[in-house]
């Protein structure tokens, strides 16, 4: 009976060593809750910066407070600020689809269309090429590329999310091209004059050639509501591409995971998991521009999704700032910054000329 009572006890041993995560996704995302707060609040008092910039810098921050405050981030806020960055992420995407209208789109002219699939496959490839000539880590190279050709950070986080990239690699590419896109705010309009731009051909470079929706709003406003309107249609068309691209990402997995599973000899296919070939979030986004461009929906409820979108991508991007751990980032640092200067000055370069060519 002893022994019995011995052996009873060793059962319940495991229950109480396991892991405890007693109120799981909830305090990460109170924090992500509080950072949103707090970028709106920054965004309110100073306009040139965009609220989902100061989101991801405010995630950075959180991540390297002293003491308590950096374990709460790492431990207990982890499974709360991972799902941020993942599931709100994708449902930020899918109702940034509504800020689309194919009509908007066509009414630029097709010279504009041919120009912005230029851009964007000179800047994905070139940038890609490069990062894997420097050796940059994991899909460092295929995150920043996309991230510079597509649509910043929420590109990065769609993509990052079909080839299963490593946390580590998604948080430091959308670090880069965030800070890449905040000094494109500061850098872009002393430009305006030097390269003898009109404010209309000034609008369609920012949006040909800057990041993040957000940051293009922030640059083209000041050269005034002509610029601006130019600039997020052709911001905009660099955002439709996202799927496409997204889809064809998910083609590569599916390729590479049906060819690892053909080298394990005497073994099915059917054992390991391949990425949908069109995630989910990505229809929905191909869906919101559909529905968009029907006109169906009232004014209102554009406005009141566009409301929903930004505070949901802020408070993924909150949870991919607080992925970022400086000290490993000081290790590929140099090669990463050189990265993201050469494929600034190249979309920025090949924006210009194609504006030129084509206004």
């Amino acid at each position: 009976m002893a022994l019995l009572g011995e052996r009873a006890k060793s059962r319940t041993v495991p229950l109480t060593a396991r892991p405890r995560r007693p109120h799981g996704k909830v305090p990460g995302l109170a924090l992500a809750t509080a950072g949103v707060a707090v970028a709106w609040g920054v965004h309110r008092l100073v306009p040139g910066v965009p609220m989902l910039t100061a989101a991801v810098v405010l995630g950075i921050v959180a991540a390297h407070l002293p003491g308590s405050a950096r374990h709460f981030v790492r431990g207990s806020g982890k499974t709360g600020l991972t799902f941020a960055a993942k599931r709100l992420m994708r449902v930020g995407i899918v109702l940034l689809g509504l800020k689309l209208s194919l009509d908007d789109v066509l009414g630029l002219g097709w010279s504009s269309v041919v120009m912005v699939l230029g851009v964007v496959a000179v800047t994905f490839f070139g940038t890609w090429w490069l990062g894997r000539r420097m050796g940059l880590r994991g899909d460092q190279p295929l995150l920043i590329a996309t991230g510079y050709s597509i649509c910043g950070a929420s590109a990065i986080g769609a993509v990052s999310e079909v080839s299963e990239s490593d946390e580590r690699d998604t948080a430091t590419s959308v670090a880069l091209v965030t800070l890449c896109g905040t000094l494109a705010i500061a850098v872009l309009p002393l430009l305006q004059g030097p390269l003898g731009l009109s404010d209309a051909e000034f609008g369609r470079w920012v949006g040909a050639s800057v990041h993040d929706v957000g940051q293009v709003v922030a640059t083209a406003q000041t050269a005034g509501s002509g610029a601006l309107g130019d600039a997020v249609l052709v911001k905009l068309m660099r955002v439709a591409l996202l799927a496409p691209l997204v889809a064809a990402v998910a083609l590569s997995v599916r390729a590479r995971s049906r060819s690892r599973s053909a080298e394990r000899a005497g073994t099915a296919t059917g054992g390991s998991r391949r990425p949908p070939l069109v995630p989910l979030f990505v229809v929905g986004f191909l869906a919101m521009v559909a529905l968009r461009t029907t006109g169906l929906l009232p004014g209102g409820a554009i406005d009141a999704a566009q409301v929903a979108q930004e505070l949901l991508l802020a408070a993924a991007l909150f949870g991919l700032g607080s992925a970022v751990d400086l000290p490993s980032l000081t290790r590929t640092g140099g090669r990463v910054a050189a990265l993201g200067l050469v494929a600034w000055g190249v979309i920025a370069g090949i924006s210009y000329v194609g504006v030129v060519l084509t206004y």
